[in-house]
């Protein structure tokens, strides 16, 4: 049995949110100028939180580690955001989206998080509509969808390919009336490098000042952590160079259990690695699988260019394969099947590449309806790789993207440290084993305008927190020991860049922690990123002085962390003896090479207890599935 307690409420499913709202104890507007709280993160996430709980009348303070909030990564999102608004009548409901949540996460998700996530979605669109979110409108003038994988309706509402960068404007423009109303006080250029946790609750983070390198101590009555995911962890992702796990994982070793860390999702439409020096891969949004048909030769080592490969010898697999979903097929069917054609020696002239081809779509639109649609994703593709994806096909191939594990959070977002709060990708709840696209944003706003409001207005109600001072004795100890940390890295005078060792995670990650995993290689994983990390304590290299700005330490603090958290993820993938979603063990899967659940045996949430260096204890949180049946996923 599950020994974790998730506070879901009781009732029908279409009911639990509206009755728990109702049930939670309030703070009167007045009194919520008594409480303090910090929002760590200023994505979607973090942004609207903060800009909420400003206006409804708390103390503020939000911290990014950029110059300015709004280049949280959250502004790469391209392709939209679900909502089951159904202007389109193609019959899509609340519960449809919440069907398909649970369905395309392969059951490992818990159901009340996703009921609620649907249910607060249309409010999302009301709410970014009236902050001026341009999204695109049909020819009626209501607001425009396109379908995105795991659907069969159209419900991602989209901003041409700029939908993250609009909302989180939206979302910036909030936070920024709150600054200048002095209901929040934004701190730029400061990264949290540890959690205070005082009689087993937050109650504030350490931050360093990238500018200036000071320690510097903030006290609240609690803490939201906003500061996405780890994909990071694999070196070559999706994600900003600058994004990483750095305040999860430091509040995780403060006692903050850790779900699911195995679950992380390769895209499967980004551009293939280019070279030995690249440090990022480029998403081309999932959206362009509207319109884009994607194939391999059907011979192997076939090295024409694609307009010289007839249409009889062309195998449109997602289409072959997956009849009805095609080429909107889930990321992590659609991502290992573009592996499977590689493996099988029919990748794009011989490369680690499949083709998305936009010549039957243009030839029905005409080439103008794909400029409306995808034009600046087609100005990128041609200015990164030097061909017109017009006249030819784009190259694709799957790279580490999002990722569904997070600090474990109850239904109130809260952690299993009393006022610690986690929203967006930061946290586990919603997603399970596989993210549908065009989600991610969907949770952030959800969590951060829709969610928090309520539920930490209850625990503060409910707890009553004191506002200790930061000269507090622990706070005194956790400064001092971040500054032991800082100390110890810049005095190991070894040889070897930060990035190389970063790499070199990168490339055992990805060999055997991604796509598909197996006993062996998981195995020879953890032992081999031990050793790593033993070596980078011995030959770190790194430059400049622990005082002003200093990249270079910036980023080895994050690499140690990545070095834990990294083996943690293999350290699940191995504990976990099936195969669903996003997770694929070679040794459970089907004779067509489907994954292999195993229901009787985890249909649970792995949520992990730091202990020590390399160890952890294993908490679990049963799931049941009341409103959709466990059943084999089907996209055929």
């Amino acid at each position: 049995m599950g020994d974790l307690k998730s506070f879901i409420p009781e009732g029908n499913i279409s009911d639990k949110w509206t009755n728990h709202k109702f049930n939670m104890k309030l703070i009167n507007p007045a009194n919520k100028r008594k409480y303090k709280l910090i929002v760590v993160g200023t994505g979607l996430a973090g942004a609207s939180a903060a800009a909420t709980l400003g206006q409804l009348g708390y103390e503020v303070e939000a911290f990014t580690f950029h110059d300015s909030a709004r280049r949280a990564h959250s502004i790469a999102a391209q392709g939209g955001i679900n909502a089951s608004k159904n202007y389109q009548n193609d019959g899509d409901s609340v519960f449809r989206l919440f069907y398909d949540t649970v369905k395309g996460g392969d059951f490992r998700s818990r159901e009340a998080n996703v009921h609620r996530l649907a249910e607060v979605s249309e409010s999302i669109i009301d709410q970014c509509v009236a902050q001026g979110v341009p999204f695109a409108r049909d020819y009626g003038g209501l607001l425009d969808n396109r379908s995105f994988g795991g659907a069969q309706v159209s419900r991602t509402f989209y901003a041409k390919g700029q939908t993250g960068q609009q909302l989180l404007l939206g979302a910036y423009s909030a936070l920024n009336k709150e600054v200048a109303k002095g209901t929040v006080k934004l701190y730029s250029r400061k990264e949290m490098v540890d959690l205070v946790v005082i009689d087993g609750k937050a109650r504030g983070i350490i931050v360093r000042d990238l500018e200036t390198g000071a320690i510097e101590k903030y006290s609240a009555h609690a803490v939201i952590i906003a500061t996405g995911g780890y994909g990071n962890v694999f070196f070559l992702s999706t994600n900003a160079m600058n994004s990483n796990a750095t305040a999860s994982w430091r509040a995780h070793k403060r006692g903050a259990y850790f779900g699911n860390p195995c679950f992380t999702q390769i895209h499967p439409t980004c551009l293939p690695v280019h070279g030995e020096g690249q440090s990022k891969l480029t998403l081309m949004s999932e959206s362009l699988r509207n319109d884009g048909r994607i194939w391999v030769s059907k011979t192997k080592g076939d090295m024409r260019s694609p307009d010289q490969i007839p249409e009889e010898e062309r195998d449109y697999y997602l289409e072959r394969k997956y009849p009805s979903f095609g080429n909107l097929s889930p990321r992590d069917i659609s991502s290992r099947s573009a592996k499977e054609v590689v493996d099988d020696g029919r990748g794009a002239q011989g490369q680690e590449a499949v083709y998305l081809d936009f010549k039957d779509a243009i030839n029905r639109l005409g080439k103008h309806a794909i400029e409306e649609k995808y034009g600046n994703l087609f100005e990128i593709y041609e200015t990164i790789t030097g061909e017109n994806p017009y006249k030819l096909p784009m190259k694709i191939y799957p790279a580490p993207h999002y990722t569904m594990g997070g600090l474990w959070v109850d239904y109130n977002l809260m952690s299993n440290l009393p006022g610690l709060f986690v929203l967006g990708e930061a946290n586990f709840s919603d997603h399970g084993a596989n993210r549908l696209g065009a989600s991610a944003l969907m949770q952030g706003l959800a969590d951060g305008y829709f969610v928090i409001p309520y539920t930490i207005g209850n625990y503060l109600a409910e707890d009553k927190p004191e506002l200790l001072p930061t000269d507090h004795e622990e706070f005194s100890k956790h400064e001092k020991e971040f500054d032991e940390l800082v100390d110890k890295l810049m005095s190991i005078n070894g040889k070897t860049t930060v990035d190389t060792f970063h790499k070199k995670l990168g490339r055992i990650m990805w060999n055997k922690v991604g796509m598909a995993r197996n006993e062996k290689g998981l195995n020879e994983a953890i032992k081999e990123i031990s050793e790593l990390r033993e070596e980078f304590w011995k030959d770190l290299k790194l430059v400049g002085t622990k005082d002003g700005v200093n990249q270079t330490l910036e980023r080895a603090g994050r690499v140690v962390d990545y070095l834990e958290l990294g083996e943690l993820m293999a350290v699940d993938a191995l504990d976990r003896n099936e195969s669903c979603g996003a997770h694929f063990r070679e040794e459970y899967q089907t004779g067509e090479g489907e994954a292999k659940r195993n229901d009787e045996d985890y249909t649970y949430v792995s949520a992990w207890e730091f202990k020590d260096l390399g160890r952890w204890e294993l908490h679990k949180e049963d799931l049941d599935f009341e409103y959709v049946k466990l059943a084999t996923r089907s996209y055929k």
